[in-house]
């Protein structure tokens, strides 16, 4: 089946459309382009602020003129991850697509479903001449996934919108009212290189299903950095190592997939075959059940001449070893969510250079910094340097808001079932806005979309059409100012 059968047609055609413009984080100059003049050939009021965000006015329909206001509001970039055997540049390719079965996915990339069906969903929209709506302002920020910067950088005034309807999270059963905060966390130090007195060890883990820092971090998913970590801790215990470099995960926001880490080691087949024999299997089948497609290689690399002392080397596997990473703490508020995570994203090691990126998350503020503080403690024992940026905060729940109450109404009735009212472990841009417009009642809610962040990512086509007929009856049931 080709997406443009797909129904909803509309959206389907737009997601295509969108798809078609690279735009990856800190790099949205095309798709930003792309927004400003769909918006402009349409008609309608379009604007760029400083930033970068694109803010696209529509009038009320006819006889709804009365009603309350509403933000249409989702981002611009995507998280771009690709299996290594992809030969695809996210900087000037778009997107290929394929359905398969009731899914559409990307052919081994992110398919940018998060937040392209959202975009895609408010373009459907504004164009539309048969969906009545109110005053409609639709908001396309930046940069959401690799720092927030658009949402941070919108100033007080530039919406009058009385409701925000934000269309990014991925289960189309939930209304979420709450998210976490964020902050980075970057752990980083330069070390002296030497001769390496050992034989060269390649230490390679692959094949893991990464996924969403946030949405997934509690689901025992494997990740690659602190897998490296266990395999290089071992190493202690039975020779002196030398790093020569690490290469594992990527952005701050998805569950590393992928890690490789070079070594020198004495006794170098000996140590091969007894971690072989012994941890590689132990982690496997620990991951059994999870991860079947994990893969651990462990074998005689080329021949390098620099590595770190052993030293240094063993302050940073111990560093690895002890940085928090996965749950830090269950809400004992709100069932079954996550209160405050760490995923240590991104561990680089190159010519004595270390970078450590970690993302921490948490809908308590203090919690927030209490996981940060973790992190930072062991740098400082390792004799590292800490940097916290990026901060961003968290969204409170107000479940009793008119437009959670009418959102309930309207889903149960259509679907003769309640919907799930959540707050979520994802970092979403309403708790940012609504620092700047704190009167602005504010509801999430999005069609079903699985492994975001990863290859794996899949949107699902009944879930979607769902989420449509959903949306459209929202709009015409918003109540009166």
């Amino acid at each position: 089946m080709e997406l443009s059968n797909i129904e909803p047609q509309v959206i389907w055609k737009n997601f295509s459309r969108l798809n078609a413009v690279p735009r990856p984080s800190k790099k949205e100059e095309r798709v930003i382009a792309f927004i400003k003049e769909f918006g402009e050939n349409l008609g309608l009021e379009t604007t760029v602020d400083t930033v970068g965000n694109v803010i696209i006015r529509k009038p009320a329909t006819a006889g709804m003129e009365d009603r309350k206001s509403v933000v249409l509001q989702s981002h611009l970039d995507m998280v771009c991850q690709k299996n290594n055997d992809v030969n695809f540049d996210f900087e000037t390719e778009g997107i290929r697509m394929e359905v398969d079965g009731d899914w559409v996915r990307a052919k081994g990339t992110t398919l940018g479903a998060d937040n392209g069906l959202g975009v895609a969903t408010i373009m459907s929209v504004l164009e539309s001449s048969d969906i009545p709506h109110s005053a409609l302002e639709a908001l396309f920020t930046i940069d959401e996934e690799t720092g927030m910067t658009g949402a941070l950088g919108l100033k007080p005034g530039q919406l009058t919108g009385d409701i925000l309807l934000n269309l990014d999270t991925e289960e189309d059963d939930e209304i979420d009212i709450g998210c976490a905060g964020g902050i980075d966390v970057t752990i980083s130090q330069n070390y002296k290189t030497e001769a390496a007195k050992g034989q060269i060890i390649r230490f390679e883990v692959k094949g893991l299903q990464g996924g969403h820092s946030g949405m997934d971090i509690h689901k025992g998913f494997g990740n690659a950095n602190i897998i490296v970590g266990r395999l290089l801790y071992k190493a202690l215990e039975k020779e002196n190592i030398q790093l020569v470099s690490i290469d594992g995960g990527g952005l701050r926001n998805a569950i590393p997939r992928e890690a490789v880490a070079i070594a020198s080691v004495r006794n170098a087949q000996e140590f091969i075959d007894e971690l072989t024999n012994g941890l590689k299997n132990e982690i496997l089948e620990e991951f059994a059940g999870i991860e079947t497609g994990l893969q651990i290689n462990i074998e005689h690399a080329t021949t390098s001449d620099h590595a770190i002392s052993e030293a240094d080397s063993k302050k940073i596997i111990l560093a690895l070893k002890s940085l928090h990473n996965g749950v830090y703490r269950m809400s004992p508020d709100v069932k079954d969510l996550v209160e405050s995570s760490n995923n240590l994203a991104r561990v680089e090691l190159k010519e004595g250079s270390l970078k450590i990126l970690n993302l921490s998350r948490s809908s308590v503020e203090s919690s927030k910094d209490s996981v940060a503080e973790q992190l930072k403690s062991v740098a400082d024992l390792a004799g590292m340097n800490t940097v916290f940026s990026g901060s961003y905060p968290g969204w409170k729940p107000k479940p009793g808001s008119e437009i959670v109450q009418l959102m309930e109404k309207i889903y149960t009735e259509k679907f003769t079932e309640k919907p799930h009212v959540v707050a979520c472990h994802a970092g979403l841009e309403c708790g940012i806005i609504g620092a700047n417009y704190p009167e602005m009642e504010m509801v999430s809610f999005g069609p079903t979309i699985r492994g975001a962040h990863s290859p794996d990512e899949k949107a699902n086509i009944p879930s979607t059409q769902k989420f449509w007929s959903f949306l459209k009856d929202i709009l015409a049931n918003i109540p009166q100012k």
